[in-house]
Protein backbone atom coordinates (compact mmCIF):
# COMPACT_ATOMS: atom_id res chain seq x y z
CA UNK A 1 0.00 0.00 0.00
CA UNK A 2 1.08 3.67 -0.16
CA UNK A 3 0.22 6.31 2.32
CA UNK A 4 -0.91 9.17 -0.34
CA UNK A 5 -1.77 8.64 -3.79
CA UNK A 6 0.94 11.24 -4.56
CA UNK A 7 3.26 9.11 -4.30
CA UNK A 8 2.63 7.55 -7.54
CA UNK A 9 1.82 10.82 -9.60
CA UNK A 10 3.56 9.22 -12.85
CA UNK A 11 1.19 6.36 -12.57
CA UNK A 12 -2.08 8.86 -12.12
CA UNK A 13 -0.40 10.35 -15.33
CA UNK A 14 -0.45 7.80 -17.17
CA UNK A 15 -3.73 6.16 -15.92
CA UNK A 16 -4.90 9.75 -17.02
CA UNK A 17 -4.63 8.50 -20.74
CA UNK A 18 -7.77 6.06 -20.62
CA UNK A 19 -10.48 9.04 -20.74
CA UNK A 20 -12.25 6.96 -18.13
CA UNK A 21 -14.35 8.92 -15.45
CA UNK A 22 -12.41 9.91 -12.01
CA UNK A 23 -13.71 7.46 -9.57
CA UNK A 24 -12.97 5.23 -12.62
CA UNK A 25 -9.55 6.19 -12.50
CA UNK A 26 -9.28 5.68 -9.04
CA UNK A 27 -10.05 2.53 -8.81
CA UNK A 28 -7.90 1.40 -11.43
CA UNK A 29 -5.74 3.18 -9.76
CA UNK A 30 -5.79 1.02 -6.34
CA UNK A 31 -5.68 -1.96 -8.41
CA UNK A 32 -2.63 -1.35 -10.31
CA UNK A 33 -0.54 -0.28 -7.18
CA UNK A 34 -1.81 -3.42 -5.62
CA UNK A 35 -0.84 -5.50 -8.48
CA UNK A 36 2.61 -3.99 -8.31
CA UNK A 37 2.77 -3.95 -4.54
CA UNK A 38 1.21 -6.47 -3.08
CA UNK A 39 2.61 -9.02 -0.25
CA UNK A 40 1.26 -12.94 -0.56
CA UNK A 41 -2.05 -13.35 -1.92
CA UNK A 42 -3.28 -11.17 -4.90
CA UNK A 43 -6.79 -9.99 -3.41
CA UNK A 44 -9.60 -7.52 -3.48
CA UNK A 45 -9.23 -7.17 0.20
CA UNK A 46 -5.30 -6.12 -0.13
CA UNK A 47 -6.73 -3.49 -3.12
CA UNK A 48 -9.34 -1.76 -1.35
CA UNK A 49 -6.44 -0.83 1.66
CA UNK A 50 -3.90 0.36 -1.52
CA UNK A 51 -4.74 4.33 -0.77
CA UNK A 52 -3.93 4.40 3.09
CA UNK A 53 -6.06 7.94 2.29
CA UNK A 54 -8.69 6.65 0.74
CA UNK A 55 -9.89 3.19 1.73
CA UNK A 56 -12.45 1.73 0.82
CA UNK A 57 -14.43 -1.85 1.67
CA UNK A 58 -13.32 -5.05 -0.11
CA UNK A 59 -17.10 -5.77 -1.90
CA UNK A 60 -16.77 -2.02 -3.23
CA UNK A 61 -14.01 -3.18 -5.38
CA UNK A 62 -15.39 -6.75 -6.82
CA UNK A 63 -18.69 -4.37 -7.27
CA UNK A 64 -16.66 -2.00 -9.50
CA UNK A 65 -14.78 -4.58 -11.49
CA UNK A 66 -18.18 -6.42 -12.42
CA UNK A 67 -19.58 -3.37 -13.53
CA UNK A 68 -19.97 -3.15 -17.25
CA UNK A 69 -20.53 0.58 -18.39
CA UNK A 70 -16.86 1.28 -17.60
CA UNK A 71 -15.82 -1.48 -19.50
CA UNK A 72 -17.49 -0.06 -22.91
CA UNK A 73 -14.55 1.04 -24.69
CA UNK A 74 -11.03 -0.86 -24.97
CA UNK A 75 -9.45 1.87 -21.93
CA UNK A 76 -5.83 0.46 -22.56
CA UNK A 77 -5.72 1.33 -26.37
CA UNK A 78 -4.72 4.72 -25.50
CA UNK A 79 -1.98 3.38 -23.06
CA UNK A 80 -0.83 1.28 -25.78
CA UNK A 81 -0.52 3.91 -28.48
CA UNK A 82 1.05 6.46 -25.95
CA UNK A 83 4.10 3.05 -26.04
CA UNK A 84 4.31 2.96 -29.55
CA UNK A 85 4.62 6.71 -29.80
CA UNK A 86 8.02 5.99 -27.51
CA UNK A 87 9.35 3.16 -29.94
CA UNK A 88 12.16 5.92 -32.24
CA UNK A 89 13.78 2.89 -34.09
CA UNK A 90 12.74 1.28 -37.22
CA UNK A 91 13.24 -2.41 -37.44
CA UNK A 92 10.57 -5.62 -37.29
CA UNK A 93 8.33 -6.41 -34.65
CA UNK A 94 7.27 -9.52 -33.36
CA UNK A 95 3.85 -10.81 -32.08
CA UNK A 96 3.85 -13.95 -30.19
CA UNK A 97 0.36 -15.42 -30.08
CA UNK A 98 -0.50 -18.21 -27.34
CA UNK A 99 -3.31 -19.13 -24.67
CA UNK A 100 -3.01 -19.84 -20.96
CA UNK A 101 -5.44 -21.42 -18.37
CA UNK A 102 -6.25 -20.43 -14.55
CA UNK A 103 -7.72 -23.60 -12.50
CA UNK A 104 -11.11 -22.26 -10.98
CA UNK A 105 -12.43 -24.67 -8.41
CA UNK A 106 -16.08 -23.09 -7.25
CA UNK A 107 -18.96 -24.88 -8.69
CA UNK A 108 -21.00 -22.01 -10.08
CA UNK A 109 -17.98 -19.67 -11.41
CA UNK A 110 -19.45 -18.55 -14.84
CA UNK A 111 -17.85 -19.78 -18.54
CA UNK A 112 -15.54 -22.07 -17.25
CA UNK A 113 -14.64 -25.57 -18.67
CA UNK A 114 -12.95 -28.67 -18.13
CA UNK A 115 -9.54 -29.86 -19.17
CA UNK A 116 -6.92 -32.44 -18.26
CA UNK A 117 -9.46 -34.53 -16.68
CA UNK A 118 -8.41 -37.85 -18.46
CA UNK A 119 -6.49 -40.51 -16.79
CA UNK A 120 -2.85 -40.79 -18.14
CA UNK A 121 -2.17 -44.00 -16.54
CA UNK A 122 -3.77 -47.34 -16.24
CA UNK A 123 -4.39 -48.36 -12.74
CA UNK A 124 -4.41 -52.30 -11.50
CA UNK A 125 -7.94 -53.71 -10.88
CA UNK A 126 -8.18 -52.89 -6.72
CA UNK A 127 -5.82 -50.32 -6.46
CA UNK A 128 -6.56 -48.76 -3.06
CA UNK A 129 -6.55 -45.73 -4.63
CA UNK A 130 -8.88 -46.45 -7.50
CA UNK A 131 -12.57 -45.69 -5.65
CA UNK A 132 -10.98 -42.17 -4.75
CA UNK A 133 -12.89 -39.24 -5.59
CA UNK A 134 -11.20 -36.61 -7.90
CA UNK A 135 -12.53 -33.10 -8.29
CA UNK A 136 -13.05 -31.90 -12.13
CA UNK A 137 -10.95 -29.29 -12.97
CA UNK A 138 -12.02 -25.87 -14.45
CA UNK A 139 -10.64 -23.58 -15.93
CA UNK A 140 -10.51 -20.31 -17.40
CA UNK A 141 -8.90 -19.91 -20.94
CA UNK A 142 -7.03 -16.38 -22.17
CA UNK A 143 -5.97 -15.94 -25.75
CA UNK A 144 -2.91 -13.35 -25.27
CA UNK A 145 -0.71 -11.59 -27.89
CA UNK A 146 2.54 -10.09 -26.99
CA UNK A 147 4.08 -7.53 -28.94
CA UNK A 148 7.79 -6.74 -29.11
CA UNK A 149 9.02 -3.59 -30.79
CA UNK A 150 12.44 -3.13 -31.75
CA UNK A 151 13.83 -1.58 -29.12
CA UNK A 152 12.33 -4.47 -27.01
CA UNK A 153 9.35 -2.85 -25.64
CA UNK A 154 6.47 -5.61 -24.38
CA UNK A 155 2.78 -4.80 -25.21
CA UNK A 156 -0.24 -7.13 -24.68
CA UNK A 157 -3.17 -7.74 -26.09
CA UNK A 158 -5.85 -10.14 -24.87
CA UNK A 159 -8.79 -11.71 -25.33
CA UNK A 160 -11.15 -14.23 -23.10
CA UNK A 161 -12.70 -17.38 -24.22
CA UNK A 162 -16.26 -17.51 -23.61
CA UNK A 163 -17.52 -21.17 -23.89
CA UNK A 164 -21.36 -22.32 -25.78
CA UNK A 165 -23.33 -22.00 -22.59
CA UNK A 166 -21.82 -18.88 -21.79
CA UNK A 167 -22.28 -17.23 -25.52
CA UNK A 168 -26.02 -17.94 -25.54
CA UNK A 169 -26.45 -17.11 -21.91
CA UNK A 170 -25.24 -13.44 -23.29
CA UNK A 171 -25.43 -13.25 -26.79
CA UNK A 172 -21.76 -13.42 -27.74
CA UNK A 173 -19.98 -14.63 -30.86
CA UNK A 174 -18.09 -17.99 -29.98
CA UNK A 175 -14.63 -17.82 -31.65
CA UNK A 176 -11.88 -20.97 -31.58
CA UNK A 177 -8.59 -19.20 -29.61
CA UNK A 178 -6.92 -19.62 -33.22
CA UNK A 179 -10.33 -17.27 -34.42
CA UNK A 180 -9.03 -14.64 -31.05
CA UNK A 181 -5.84 -14.32 -32.50
CA UNK A 182 -6.94 -13.76 -35.94
CA UNK A 183 -8.43 -10.80 -34.35
CA UNK A 184 -5.58 -9.92 -32.68
CA UNK A 185 -3.65 -9.91 -35.56
CA UNK A 186 -5.50 -7.62 -37.84
CA UNK A 187 -6.39 -5.02 -35.17
CA UNK A 188 -2.61 -4.80 -34.57
CA UNK A 189 -2.23 -0.85 -34.22
CA UNK A 190 0.47 -0.64 -36.49
CA UNK A 191 0.89 1.40 -39.19
CA UNK A 192 0.43 -0.35 -43.16
CA UNK A 193 3.85 -1.79 -44.61
CA UNK A 194 4.72 -2.37 -40.98
CA UNK A 195 7.51 -5.25 -40.80
CA UNK A 196 5.88 -7.74 -38.33
CA UNK A 197 6.32 -11.23 -37.83
CA UNK A 198 3.85 -13.13 -35.71
CA UNK A 199 4.85 -16.57 -34.23
CA UNK A 200 2.94 -19.22 -32.28
CA UNK A 201 2.64 -22.92 -31.27
CA UNK A 202 0.69 -25.78 -33.45
CA UNK A 203 -2.82 -24.30 -32.20
CA UNK A 204 -2.37 -21.60 -34.24
CA UNK A 205 -0.84 -23.65 -37.53
CA UNK A 206 -4.32 -22.80 -39.06
CA UNK A 207 -5.89 -21.11 -42.25
CA UNK A 208 -7.89 -18.63 -40.25
CA UNK A 209 -4.59 -17.45 -38.24
CA UNK A 210 -2.53 -17.59 -42.25
CA UNK A 211 -4.62 -15.54 -43.90
CA UNK A 212 -5.11 -12.65 -40.88
CA UNK A 213 -1.21 -12.52 -41.62
CA UNK A 214 -1.27 -12.75 -45.39
CA UNK A 215 -4.30 -9.69 -45.25
CA UNK A 216 -1.70 -7.36 -43.40
CA UNK A 217 1.43 -9.00 -45.46
CA UNK A 218 2.91 -10.37 -42.16
CA UNK A 219 5.19 -13.18 -41.99
CA UNK A 220 4.39 -16.22 -39.90
CA UNK A 221 6.03 -18.92 -38.81
CA UNK A 222 4.36 -22.19 -37.31
CA UNK A 223 5.07 -25.46 -36.09
CA UNK A 224 3.46 -27.73 -38.73
CA UNK A 225 1.12 -31.02 -38.01
CA UNK A 226 3.21 -33.80 -39.44
CA UNK A 227 0.67 -35.71 -40.84
CA UNK A 228 0.06 -32.25 -43.25
CA UNK A 229 0.64 -33.86 -47.05
CA UNK A 230 2.68 -32.09 -49.70
CA UNK A 231 0.58 -30.75 -53.02
CA UNK A 232 2.34 -33.60 -55.39
CA UNK A 233 0.32 -34.94 -58.12
CA UNK A 234 -1.22 -37.97 -56.93
CA UNK A 235 0.25 -40.97 -59.34
CA UNK A 236 -2.64 -43.65 -59.82
CA UNK A 237 -2.76 -45.23 -56.94
CA UNK A 238 -0.15 -43.59 -54.33
CA UNK A 239 -0.99 -41.33 -51.80
CA UNK A 240 0.39 -37.79 -50.85
CA UNK A 241 3.59 -37.63 -49.51
CA UNK A 242 3.36 -36.49 -45.39
CA UNK A 243 5.67 -34.11 -43.76
CA UNK A 244 6.86 -36.51 -41.76
CA UNK A 245 7.83 -38.54 -44.42
CA UNK A 246 11.33 -36.33 -44.95
CA UNK A 247 12.41 -38.33 -41.77
CA UNK A 248 12.57 -41.34 -42.56
CA UNK A 249 16.25 -40.43 -44.59
CA UNK A 250 17.14 -38.08 -42.67
CA UNK A 251 20.57 -39.45 -42.20
CA UNK A 252 21.10 -38.54 -45.59
CA UNK A 253 19.79 -35.42 -45.59
CA UNK A 254 22.32 -32.25 -45.14
CA UNK A 255 22.06 -30.47 -42.22
CA UNK A 256 23.07 -27.33 -41.55
CA UNK A 257 24.62 -26.47 -37.51
CA UNK A 258 23.13 -23.47 -37.06
CA UNK A 259 24.70 -22.00 -33.13
CA UNK A 260 22.05 -19.39 -31.44
CA UNK A 261 23.71 -17.70 -28.37
CA UNK A 262 20.56 -15.43 -26.74
CA UNK A 263 23.19 -12.77 -25.98
CA UNK A 264 24.00 -11.81 -29.32
CA UNK A 265 22.73 -11.55 -32.75
CA UNK A 266 20.20 -8.69 -34.10
CA UNK A 267 17.36 -10.55 -31.94
CA UNK A 268 19.21 -10.20 -28.89
CA UNK A 269 17.35 -7.04 -27.98
CA UNK A 270 13.94 -8.72 -27.92
CA UNK A 271 15.17 -11.43 -25.28
CA UNK A 272 15.93 -9.08 -22.51
CA UNK A 273 18.38 -10.48 -20.63
CA UNK A 274 19.82 -10.02 -17.03
CA UNK A 275 23.19 -9.08 -17.03
CA UNK A 276 24.15 -12.81 -15.54
CA UNK A 277 23.04 -14.19 -19.54
CA UNK A 278 25.19 -11.68 -21.26
CA UNK A 279 28.80 -12.13 -22.68
CA UNK A 280 30.86 -14.62 -24.88
CA UNK A 281 31.23 -16.77 -22.15
CA UNK A 282 27.68 -17.65 -22.45
CA UNK A 283 27.17 -21.49 -23.59
CA UNK A 284 25.27 -21.38 -27.33
CA UNK A 285 22.42 -23.48 -28.46
CA UNK A 286 22.97 -25.93 -31.59
CA UNK A 287 20.71 -26.81 -34.04
CA UNK A 288 20.92 -29.17 -36.56
CA UNK A 289 18.16 -28.10 -39.48
CA UNK A 290 17.40 -28.97 -43.53
CA UNK A 291 15.44 -26.78 -45.50
CA UNK A 292 12.94 -27.05 -48.48
CA UNK A 293 10.70 -25.34 -50.53
CA UNK A 294 7.56 -27.07 -51.27
CA UNK A 295 4.25 -26.25 -51.82
CA UNK A 296 2.05 -27.93 -48.83
CA UNK A 297 -1.81 -28.87 -49.39
CA UNK A 298 -4.46 -26.29 -48.01
CA UNK A 299 -0.93 -24.16 -47.17
CA UNK A 300 0.22 -22.65 -50.63
CA UNK A 301 4.65 -22.96 -51.10
CA UNK A 302 5.88 -22.16 -48.01
CA UNK A 303 9.25 -23.02 -46.54
CA UNK A 304 9.78 -26.03 -44.34
CA UNK A 305 12.46 -26.08 -42.01
CA UNK A 306 12.97 -29.21 -39.61
CA UNK A 307 14.77 -28.57 -36.85
CA UNK A 308 17.03 -30.52 -34.33
CA UNK A 309 19.02 -30.31 -30.98
CA UNK A 310 19.88 -33.57 -30.98
CA UNK A 311 23.08 -34.58 -32.93
CA UNK A 312 23.58 -38.09 -34.92
CA UNK A 313 20.06 -39.21 -35.34
CA UNK A 314 19.74 -42.59 -36.13
CA UNK A 315 15.90 -42.44 -36.85
CA UNK A 316 13.97 -39.35 -36.34
CA UNK A 317 10.60 -38.93 -35.34
CA UNK A 318 7.90 -35.82 -34.94
CA UNK A 319 9.16 -36.02 -31.43
CA UNK A 320 12.63 -35.39 -31.95
CA UNK A 321 12.24 -33.08 -34.99
CA UNK A 322 10.30 -30.03 -34.76
CA UNK A 323 9.06 -28.62 -38.35
CA UNK A 324 8.40 -25.15 -39.05
CA UNK A 325 6.26 -23.66 -42.04
CA UNK A 326 6.90 -20.10 -43.15
CA UNK A 327 5.24 -18.13 -45.91
CA UNK A 328 8.93 -16.17 -45.87
CA UNK A 329 10.21 -17.83 -48.66
CA UNK A 330 13.56 -15.29 -48.64
CA UNK A 331 14.88 -15.92 -45.24
CA UNK A 332 17.88 -18.07 -44.42
CA UNK A 333 17.15 -21.28 -42.56
CA UNK A 334 19.23 -19.49 -39.29
CA UNK A 335 17.27 -16.76 -38.99
CA UNK A 336 14.08 -18.99 -38.92
CA UNK A 337 15.27 -20.87 -36.50
CA UNK A 338 16.50 -17.69 -34.50
CA UNK A 339 13.32 -16.02 -34.70
CA UNK A 340 10.93 -19.25 -33.93
CA UNK A 341 13.16 -19.45 -30.46
CA UNK A 342 12.00 -15.74 -29.58
CA UNK A 343 8.63 -17.76 -29.40
CA UNK A 344 9.58 -18.64 -25.80
CA UNK A 345 9.08 -14.85 -24.63
CA UNK A 346 5.96 -14.76 -23.94
CA UNK A 347 6.29 -17.95 -21.74
CA UNK A 348 7.95 -16.24 -19.43
CA UNK A 349 5.57 -13.64 -19.76
CA UNK A 350 2.62 -15.78 -18.26
CA UNK A 351 4.96 -16.91 -15.66
CA UNK A 352 5.71 -13.20 -15.07
CA UNK A 353 1.62 -11.98 -14.89
CA UNK A 354 1.00 -15.30 -13.10
CA UNK A 355 4.19 -15.38 -10.02
CA UNK A 356 4.96 -11.78 -10.22
CA UNK A 357 1.54 -9.61 -10.38
CA UNK A 358 -0.43 -12.46 -9.05
CA UNK A 359 -3.32 -12.65 -12.18
CA UNK A 360 -4.26 -16.28 -11.21
CA UNK A 361 -5.09 -15.55 -8.03
CA UNK A 362 -8.60 -13.86 -8.20
CA UNK A 363 -11.72 -15.72 -7.19
CA UNK A 364 -14.95 -14.45 -8.84
CA UNK A 365 -18.30 -15.97 -9.49
CA UNK A 366 -19.29 -12.78 -11.91
CA UNK A 367 -17.00 -13.34 -15.53
CA UNK A 368 -17.30 -9.75 -16.27
CA UNK A 369 -15.13 -8.84 -13.25
CA UNK A 370 -13.02 -11.80 -14.50
CA UNK A 371 -11.98 -9.56 -17.98
CA UNK A 372 -12.06 -6.63 -15.72
CA UNK A 373 -9.58 -8.18 -13.53
CA UNK A 374 -7.34 -9.23 -16.90
CA UNK A 375 -7.41 -5.87 -18.37
CA UNK A 376 -5.86 -4.12 -15.65
CA UNK A 377 -3.15 -6.69 -15.22
CA UNK A 378 -2.66 -5.66 -18.91
CA UNK A 379 -2.77 -1.92 -17.72
CA UNK A 380 -0.11 -2.76 -14.93
CA UNK A 381 2.72 -3.68 -17.97
CA UNK A 382 1.57 -1.48 -19.79
CA UNK A 383 2.40 1.28 -16.82
CA UNK A 384 6.00 -0.52 -16.03
CA UNK A 385 6.56 -1.09 -19.51
CA UNK A 386 6.24 3.14 -20.04
CA UNK A 387 8.04 3.87 -16.76
CA UNK A 388 11.17 1.64 -18.00
CA UNK A 389 11.15 3.34 -21.52
CA UNK A 390 10.84 6.98 -20.25
CA UNK A 391 13.88 6.18 -17.85
CA UNK A 392 15.48 4.75 -21.06
CA UNK A 393 15.47 8.02 -22.60
CA UNK A 394 16.09 10.23 -19.79
CA UNK A 395 19.50 11.89 -20.92
CA UNK A 396 19.85 12.87 -17.15
CA UNK A 397 20.58 9.36 -15.77
CA UNK A 398 23.76 8.00 -16.47
CA UNK A 399 24.79 5.57 -18.89
CA UNK A 400 25.26 2.89 -16.18
CA UNK A 401 21.83 3.39 -14.92
CA UNK A 402 20.00 3.67 -18.03
CA UNK A 403 21.58 -0.11 -18.98
CA UNK A 404 20.31 -0.93 -15.69
CA UNK A 405 16.69 -0.37 -16.58
CA UNK A 406 17.09 -1.55 -19.97
CA UNK A 407 17.80 -5.29 -18.44
CA UNK A 408 14.68 -5.21 -15.89
CA UNK A 409 11.67 -7.11 -16.58
CA UNK A 410 8.49 -7.37 -14.54
CA UNK A 411 9.71 -7.97 -11.06
CA UNK A 412 12.56 -5.55 -11.25
CA UNK A 413 10.42 -3.26 -12.34
CA UNK A 414 7.81 -3.27 -9.43
CA UNK A 415 10.96 -3.31 -7.12
CA UNK A 416 12.37 -0.06 -8.70
CA UNK A 417 8.09 1.47 -8.24
CA UNK A 418 8.41 0.16 -4.89
CA UNK A 419 11.46 2.10 -3.97
CA UNK A 420 10.36 5.37 -5.70
CA UNK A 421 7.24 5.00 -3.70
CA UNK A 422 8.80 4.84 -0.36
CA UNK A 423 11.28 7.42 -0.88
CA UNK A 424 8.19 10.16 -2.03
CA UNK A 425 6.68 8.29 1.46
CA UNK A 426 9.25 9.18 3.49
CA UNK A 427 9.27 13.24 2.18
CA UNK A 428 5.69 13.26 3.02
CA UNK A 429 6.24 11.89 6.43
CA UNK A 430 8.85 14.04 7.20
CA UNK A 431 6.91 16.68 6.40
CA UNK A 432 4.16 15.98 8.91
CA UNK A 433 6.25 15.56 11.56
CA UNK A 434 7.72 18.18 12.04
CA UNK A 435 4.42 19.41 14.30
CA UNK A 436 1.80 17.97 16.33
CA UNK A 437 -0.72 17.89 13.84
CA UNK A 438 1.09 16.23 11.68
CA UNK A 439 1.75 13.38 13.88
CA UNK A 440 -2.07 13.34 14.51
CA UNK A 441 -2.52 13.19 10.53
CA UNK A 442 -0.29 10.56 10.38
CA UNK A 443 -1.91 8.25 13.05
CA UNK A 444 -5.04 9.20 10.92
CA UNK A 445 -4.09 7.29 8.21
CA UNK A 446 -2.44 4.50 9.52
CA UNK A 447 -5.50 4.01 11.10
CA UNK A 448 -7.49 4.26 8.13
CA UNK A 449 -5.48 1.62 6.87
CA UNK A 450 -6.94 -1.15 8.34
CA UNK A 451 -10.12 -2.02 6.94
CA UNK A 452 -13.05 -0.94 9.98
CA UNK A 453 -13.72 -4.38 11.18
CA UNK A 454 -10.32 -4.94 12.61
CA UNK A 455 -9.48 -1.66 13.78
CA UNK A 456 -8.75 -1.29 17.49
CA UNK A 457 -11.57 0.09 19.46
CA UNK A 458 -10.84 3.61 20.88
Amino acid sequence: MIMVSNSATSLKRFISKTKLSDFAQTMMLRMVVTFILHHGRMTCSQAAGSLVTDPVHRSQVTRFLARPRWQRHDFNAPLRAAMLELETIKGRFIFIVDATLVSQSGRKTQNTFSTGNRQRRKIKKGFRYNKKKVRRKNVHSFTFGLLITPSGYRIPFQRPHYTKEYCEKRNIKRQTTAEAAADLIRDLPLPEGADVVVLGDTAYESKVVQQACDDRNYIWIFPANPERVFEEPEMEGAKRPKLRSRLKDWTSQSLKTIRLRASSGKYARYRRLSQWRVGPKQKSRVYYAYQEKQEVRNVGYVQLVFSTMKPDLKKATPDDVKILLTNAITISVTEVTELYSLRWQIELFFKELKSTLGFAQYSFHDFRAVEAWANITITTVLYLEYHRARKMKDRRLSKERRQWWKRQRIHGLCMAFRQECQAQELKFMQARLKTKGGIQKLKRLLNDAIPAEYRLAG
